[in-house]
Formats: C-alpha cells, structure tokens, sequence
C-alpha cells in the first residue's frame, strides 16, 4: 500500500494530535464497552475511564516490545468476556473478583509468554505452512464480517428515546463524511477521515436533539448528555482494579483453578486472532513483522501488555483490528500516532469531562465509522487470497469452510471454556486445509 506516512515518519505536531485522537476514537467504542458489558452481567463496577488508561498503558509495553515497529493499538478484548463472567461467578466475594480479573489476566500473558519462547526456539516457518493465504485471507475476512452485526446494531440504535430512523439518519452523515473526506479530500482530509466524521455525526445528533427537546419530542434524542450531571471534579484518577482487589480471599486452590482453566484456553484462542492481526497489519505497511520485529517479541509485547493493562482496567488486552483498519484507510502507519494514541487514553482517563465526552458519543455514530473499518478488515482478507486458485478442491473446500461456519456464528463450548466464531473458523479451516493437503499436490 502506497503510505502517507511509514512507520518512522514524522508527522508535524498538529497533525501528529489529531492522528492520534483518531485513534483513540477508533478503538474507543470497543475499549469501554467491555467494562460496560461485565458490569451488566456481574453486578461489578469496572470502570471505563481505568479501561481507557489499562489499554493505553498496555500499548506503551507492546510498542516496546516491538521496538516501534508494529503500529497498532491494544484495547480491551472480547475474547475473555466470558473468562471475566468467570471470574466474578467463582469468586467469594465481589473484591475477590477484582482480583480474580488480574490474576487470568497474567495466566493469559504468561501462555503467550510460552508461546513466544517456543516460537524463539522453533522459528515461523511453521506458521506459514500452517496458515497459508487460503486460510489467513478468509480468517482476517471472517473477523470484520463477524462484526457486521455489530456495526448494524449500533448503527440502527437511537439509544433510549431516539428513533433508528434518526439514529440512521446521523449515522449515514458520519459513514457518507468518512468515505468522502478519504476519497475526495485533500491531504489533511484524508488523514483524519473518522476523526471528521464523528465530528459530523456528533454535530447533527445535537441538532437533532435540541430541535427535540424544544418541540418535546424524544424520538429525536439519540444522544445522551446524562453522564455529565454527576461528572464531580474536573480532573481525578481513575478507579484501578487493583485498588479494588481482596487478595486475601483470591488465593484459594479452587478458585486459582477456575480462573486458570477460565483464561488459559481461550489465551491460545486468542493467540490466532494475533496471527491473523499481524498478518493483516504486514500486508498493510509492506513489511512482515513475524520476521521483524519478530513474532515473538510481539507476543510478548501483547502478552506482558495484556498483564498490565489488567492491572489498571481489569480487561485483557489484544490488538485491535479497528485499529489497524484506520491504519490501511488513512494510510498512516506512524508509529508516532499509536504512541500519541496511548498518551491520549492517560489523559482522557484522568479529565472527565473528557472522559464524558467520549461516553455521550451516539452508538450510531460509532456504527457509521464500523460500517468502514469493520469493511476494511473484511476486504483485507479476501485481498490476501485473491491469487489463490479456487479451482482446486484443497482450497475451495478451505475457504467454504471458514466462510459459512464464521458468517454462521458456529461456536463451541468446553465447560467454562468458550472458543468464539473466528476461533472455530480458523481451526476447522486448518484441519481442512491438511486433511486435503495431498489431494491438492
């Protein structure tokens, strides 16, 4: 892909800010909705403001770790949602699970720790052979098509009062912003597309509802200005998991092997939807980072960053595809921007009226930039196969195989172990794929 600005560019300091508040509103929506979704299930308060600092946090380790090479950003991840249900359900106490969170957030970081070793040990060629472009191109595909739903949903909700056929309305003029400002726009434009979108979408759904609130009418509210009534003081820590905690009630056996078998399985779930992150991300900039900085420092850098983002925000952390997807649409893959980035999630963390800025922005808003970057990780992925020859059976039968079981949301659990849509995908596509290995030669 023909970058604006490679991984070591410098951009100028204005523009540098904006890149970097686009990426934190890129991963925003998902970051703090994993909070959201544990508290409504468990009766917990994780706090969003701690996610936002755990995940900025938790990418300062994996920059580090990949020596500012690989440029994306780790939010909260879905993959241990229910690792996290786990955690809160076998704990004696409600403090206890707070500490239960850290502890599985460090189980899953030491297994990639493993597996970064042994990778050190065996090198990637294996990898290769194993997810060769028949697999990894429809696996990649599968994760932004797994997310349509999503994009959708968010993109019809009109929140509590609000009308879809409102909610619709502003998420077309942000989805419409987007795509014209990255196709027509000039330089700058084309740069900072989403973060002029949500602008765009933020500005009508106020329209919208000061147009409602004068005439009395609550279909049009499909923002929520809520949160900043209780906002208190302008500037405050965020409320740490750690400080939280009751460690003297999480060391009991049984509930250390809960949490154990709750986090470890799904961590090497997780392990293949890093592969196919990074697979993706290669494409994208031109340069294979399995080789350089290497897979195993950026399994480290995932997993030593998951752990201690944990620590703060009480979610593992992954790389995230939306991320990477603002990366290809842009087409800036400074380094800089993903460190500006993770400053930006601190800072937004700690001042709440920021931090409720954030939290007011429509679902439907949200929904109109995921229509894009959800596309863009799907299209990705049917690039990466594109030169396949789908007239042999190994790789035709491959390919259906991770298409129909990942757009038919095929899930399998284990006991307290669940392996999600794309995880099944990509196994059944890998057993496929050798199962006919020598009918295809």
């Amino acid at each position: 892909m023909n970058l604006i600005y490679g991984i070591k560019d410098k951009p100028p300091f204005g523009q540098l800010v904006l890149f970097s508040i686009q990426q934190l509103l890129a991963i925003i929506a998902a970051t703090i909705a994993v909070p959201a979704v544990v508290n409504s299930t468990t009766g917990s308060e994780l706090s969003a403001a701690a996610a936002l600092f755990g995940a900025g946090i938790g990418t300062f380790v994996y920059l580090l770790f990949t020596k500012s090479s690989s440029p994306v950003f780790l939010g909260s991840s879905f993959g241990f949602l229910g690792s996290m249900f786990t955690a809160f359900a076998g704990a004696a106490s409600m403090a206890a699970g707070y500490a239960g969170l850290i502890m599985g957030a460090v189980i899953a970081g030491l297994v990639y720790v493993v597996i970064a070793i042994a990778v050190k040990l065996s090198g990637t060629k294996w990898i290769d052979r194993l997810l060769p472009p028949v697999v990894i191109g429809p696996t990649v595909a599968i994760i932004g098509l797994s997310l349509a739903s999503n994009a959708v949903g968010d993109f019809t909700n009109g929140g509590a009062t609000g009308s879809s056929y409102v909610a619709i309305i502003c998420g077309l003029v942000t989805f419409f912003t987007v795509i014209l400002c990255s196709t027509y726009g000039r330089k700058m434009s084309k740069l900072i597309p989403f973060f002029i979108g949500i602008i765009a979408g933020y500005i009508v759904a106020s329209i919208f509802y000061l147009i409602g609130n004068a005439t009395g009418n609550d279909a049009l509210k499909v923002i929520d200005y809520s949160a900043f009534k209780n906002m208190g003081s302008f500037i405050s820590l965020p409320d740490f998991t750690f400080l939280k905690a009751d460690w003297a009630t999480a060391f009991s056996g049984s509930y250390i092997l809960t949490i154990f078998v709750a986090y470890a399985p799904v961590a090497f779930v997780v392990f293949a939807e890093h592969l196919s992150d990074h697979k993706n991300l290669s494409t994208i900039i031109g340069s294979n980072l399995l080789e350089e900085p290497g897979l195993t420092r950026t399994l480290l850098g995932d997993g030593i960053g998951s752990m201690i983002g944990a620590f703060f925000g009480g979610a593992c952390n992954t790389t995230y595809g939306e991320s990477i997807a603002c990366v290809g649409i842009t087409r800036n893959a400074s380094i800089r921007s993903i460190w500006g980035a993770g400053i930006a999630c601190i800072i937004f963390s700690m001042i709440t009226p920021l931090v409720c800025a954030l939290e007011t922005i429509p679902s439907c808003v949200m929904g109109g930039v995921c229509i894009t970057l959800y596309g863009f990780i799907a299209s990705s992925g049917f690039k990466m196969f594109q030169k396949v020859d789908l007239s042999k059976n190994k790789n035709l039968f491959t390919a259906c195989a991770i298409f129909i079981t990942g757009v038919g949301g095929l899930t399998v659990s284990f006991g307290k172990v669940n392996l999600t849509t794309v995880a099944c995908a990509l196994i059944l596509g890998i057993v496929t794929n050798k199962v006919l290995g020598k009918e295809a030669e």
